[in-house]
């Protein structure tokens, strides 16, 4: 397949990146040309071979000329790390499901590799989402050949006004998540239910930190990660993980980084993208 051009559009959690001519002074200090701020090419995209993966931008532009999902949507899944997963381990005419799929990313994804693409939401958010919970998918077992799932990362997106969403519930509760985690379980074992044997699923996930403050509810560190990986272990083998650099904008926010050090806590740079294969 040819390689496929990265679109600017930030979707949320990507940002685009525009060069700005900057030239070495001889103290090796920048300093910036008075000329007009000039654009670097992006790259294409290509097979990442490391286990840390960057990319400039949330979406790509695809066979269509449109972007994957809806950049607006909060907490919408890079579509560029889906279209990586696809590419290694499905092929065209394969059946791809994404539990929580949120603005329909995966679907779209999946369309432009002519793969066929099911998509679940407690909220859909356009017609060809099916309305579902991920905590009991609507599908034979071992019918789908790839899962991808970006599930939420304890409560920091409200997702619906669905008060069955997991995103309503706290990995840092007082009683250690166990709402949280006993519901992720459900939709990993489901997700091993529906799979094929022999083929592989991806979570797409981040820990959680909550800093102290007076309207805190739970404040603490959830490793969501590792506990999530924990029980995908259960039932299935691990392939891989894979370290994706995180583009939020509220990144690039310096009294975040300055509150950062003076509570001395660790904002989240990267997300985990388990792979892991059913026997």
């Amino acid at each position: 397949m040819r390689p496929i051009r990265p679109n600017r559009g930030d979707g949320g959690g990507g940002k685009g990146r525009k060069g700005d001519d900057t030239r070495t002074g001889p103290e090796g200090a920048s300093q910036h040309a008075p000329s007009r701020p000039v654009r670097r090419a992006l790259p294409q995209m290509q097979i990442m071979t490391t286990t840390l993966w960057e990319y400039p931008s949330q979406h790509y532009e695809g066979a269509s000329g449109g972007m994957q999902g809806d950049k607006r949507y909060v907490g919408a899944s890079p579509s560029w790390v889906i279209w990586q997963c696809l590419q290694r381990y499905t092929k065209p005419g394969d059946t791809v499901l994404d539990p929580m799929v949120g603005s329909g990313t995966t679907i779209d994804v999946a369309m432009d590799l002519k793969r066929r693409g099911i998509g679940f939401d407690l909220a859909p958010s356009r017609p060809d989402i099916r309305q579902g919970d991920a905590r009991k998918i609507d599908l034979p077992s071992a019918s789908v050949d790839f899962v991808f799932v970006d599930p939420p990362y304890s409560t920091h997106v409200d997702y619906s006004d669905d008060p069955a969403c997991i995103g309503k519930l706290d990995a840092l509760s007082q009683d250690g998540g166990k709402a949280y985690y006993d519901s992720m379980q459900r939709v990993l074992r489901e997700i091993a239910r529906v799979l094929k044997p022999g083929r592989h699923m991806a979570l797409y996930v981040s820990d959680s930190y909550s800093k102290p403050g007076a309207n805190s509810k739970s404040t603490g560190f959830a490793p969501i990660g590792f506990e999530l990986f924990a029980m995908m272990r259960e039932s299935m083998q691990p392939v891989d993980i894979i370290s994706v650099v995180r583009h939020n904008q509220k990144l690039q926010r310096g009294n975040w980084h300055k509150a950062a050090e003076e509570g001395n806590f660790f904002l989240r740079g990267f997300n985990y993208l388990f792979i892991m294969r059913k026997g």
